[in-house]
């Protein structure tokens, strides 16, 4: 169940940075209600999951994963670009991830 809701703090984690943009460009306070709210409940997930996940483990797979998934979403949702060599990269990231998640003791 840790590992689930580990995927889901991934997920809302990947949503607060993207809805930092989101409200940044639209440049009103209502807009920063978002973000704000989707931290404390990425937060509480992440906190929830290291219940049965050891921290380490837990925070580079958070970490890893949201900043592949944000800069994927940045992709699709802000048109941002990417060359092959950040692409490389992030694949690097992902293949730590499931390596860290692999040979995990939990």
């Amino acid at each position: 169940m840790a590992w689930f809701i580990l995927a889901i703090a991934v997920f809302t984690e990947i949503c607060w940075a993207l809805s930092l943009k989101w409200a940044a460009t639209l440049g009103s306070w209502q807009a920063s209600i978002v973000p704000i709210s989707l931290s404390f409940l990425n937060m509480a997930l992440l906190a929830f999951a290291m219940r049965g996940i050891s921290a380490g483990t837990a925070y580079a797979i958070w970490t890893g994963m949201g900043a592949v998934g944000v800069i994927i979403g940045g992709i699709f949702w802000f048109d941002e670009k990417v060359n092959p060599v950040q692409i490389g990269f992030m694949a690097l990231i992902v293949i730590g991830v499931a390596g860290t998640k692999l040979f995990s003791s939990t």
